[in-house]
């Protein structure tokens, strides 16, 4: 990596001496403060309830515009007040799963009256219906370990595929289907869904998508913004190993991930605002609350955003994989990421922040090209090939894999980038059934059958 430039921050007193260390085209920053221990402002104490999958709820307070007093205090307070408790970094995955008519192969209109019932009946709360009929969600309880998470997502898996083939529909997990036809789909109905479609319309209708979305439990408010101020550097990195959207209504796209594409025709998505405290992200929402634009902060679709819901940071970039084992390891290099984040803090150190303008290079070129292009170092202002950079980041991470015994889990990035991801085995799929005489539609119903069963691959 090469030496990076000395750096200030307008945002701390003269008396914090910053300087670029470590790795700096990865973009390491470390401040002193004094010789004396690292602390952590102390955020309001928000209201707080059980949640139904273990995690404590979170009642944001927004109600209106805040104290001025208020706002006064926090920006006069100490910038290291009070010594923080460690976050508990357990998390939870919620992934959104696509459900076919196996004949035609094509999604379906309308789910079955009685599936999601029997859905609910064999895992409560952890299963929901999503904006279209042709979606199902379901997420994990909260979870101490990888392998925890890992089980009670094949629990999951498993449950939804037996209860959807019990009513004549097969579940895949994949990002897009390869050629069905939003027009053709069919709105769930629920109160919140057609508030969303009265408010976005031809937007929202689009959203032919599924994701999956990551928590990690950071329980202090300050901390998790300024972690979510610099866990976005890695986010195109981790995109880039879930791809699995190459199609669009029946075309071969040229895009890994054509989620995205879509996905960035809603409001408040892409990359998070730079926010100094949990306290400025709070006033954010409660501009838009008060002038009626939303109604909390669960309308914030970024990329990694604060849980309204829960005490985590929530991570939204990445496609949904096909295969388990692909979404467990994305889920521990966040994890690992953001336990490496809090232990450079610890150490009087943080990651360079970075503006959205650079990370968004590297947010396309992961949407473009997956891992086969590279994504760029800003250190070294250069293009590196993505077997560099996995390298890089699984040696940044490995005492955090250790930590938390999931050192198996994150190297299984290395067998993503040898295999490659489901967009790469559903283009090879597609190219083989085309090269052996298959019609274009034949070819696309192959690449479905292959979804089908690699959705279910390990289980």
């Amino acid at each position: 990596m090469t030496e990076s430039s000395r750096v200030s921050d307008a945002g701390r007193s003269e008396s914090a001496a910053l300087f670029d260390s470590g790795n700096p085209g990865l973009g390491l920053r470390t401040y002193h403060t004094r010789g004396e221990p690292l602390k952590a402002p102390r955020g309001d104490e928000a209201a707080k309830r059980r949640g139904a999958r273990g995690w404590t709820m979170l009642a944001m307070s927004i109600r209106g515009p805040p104290d001025p007093r208020r706002v006064s205090a926090e920006r006069t307070q100490p910038a290291m007040e009070a010594v923080m408790s460690p976050p508990s970094f357990t998390v939870g995955i919620e992934e959104e799963y696509l459900l076919v008519d196996p004949d035609s192969r094509d999604l379906i209109r309308e789910a079955p009256p009685t599936m999601l019932a029997a859905c609910e009946k064999a895992l409560q709360d952890q299963v929901t219906p999503e904006f279209l009929q042709c979606q199902i969600e379901v997420g994990t309880r909260v979870c101490a370990s990888i392998a925890a998470a890992r089980d009670d997502l094949a629990h999951l898996r498993r449950t939804v595929a037996a209860v959807a083939r019990e009513h004549g529909v097969r579940v895949i997990a994949a990002s897009t289907h390869p050629f069905a036809t939003w027009g053709m789909q069919k709105r769930t109905s629920k109160e919140r869904y057609e508030i969303i479609e009265q408010d976005l319309q031809e937007v929202v209708r689009r959203l032919m998508i599924s994701g999956m979305h990551v928590h990690v439990a950071i329980e202090d408010d300050d901390l998790r913004i300024d972690l979510m101020n610099q866990v976005v550097y890695i986010l195109p990195h981790l995109l880039a190993l879930s791809t699995s959207s190459p199609f669009w209504q029946g075309h071969e796209t040229g895009l890994k991930s054509y989620r995205i594409a879509v996905w960035d025709e809603m409001p408040r998505t892409g990359l998070p605002a730079h926010f100094d405290s949990f306290g400025e992200f709070e006033r954010h929402v409660n501009v838009l609350v008060s002038a009626g634009l939303i109604e909390d902060g669960t309308k914030l679709w970024w990329d990694v955003r604060p849980s309204v819901r829960f005490p985590t940071l929530e991570m939204r970039m990445c496609d949904i994989c096909t295969r388990l084992e692909d979404t467990i390891c994305i889920t521990a290099l966040y994890r690992c990421w953001l336990h490496m984040l809090y232990r450079l803090r610890m150490n009087n150190q943080r990651w360079r922040f970075y503006g959205p303008m650079l990370v968004n290079e590297n947010r396309w070129r992961a949407q473009r090209y997956g891992i086969d292009r590279g994504l760029v170092d800003f250190g070294k202002g250069a293009v590196v090939p993505y077997a560099e950079l996995l390298e890089e980041i699984l040696s940044l991470v490995r005492e955090d894999a250790e930590h938390f015994e999931c050192v198996a889990e994150v190297e299984q990035a290395r067998e993503v980038l040898a295999r490659g991801t489901s967009a790469h085995r559903q283009l090879a799929t597609y190219h083989d059934a085309l090269s052996r005489g298959a019609s274009d539609r034949e070819a696309l119903e192959a690449v479905v059958d292959m979804l089908i069963e690699d959705t279910m691959y390990g289980l």
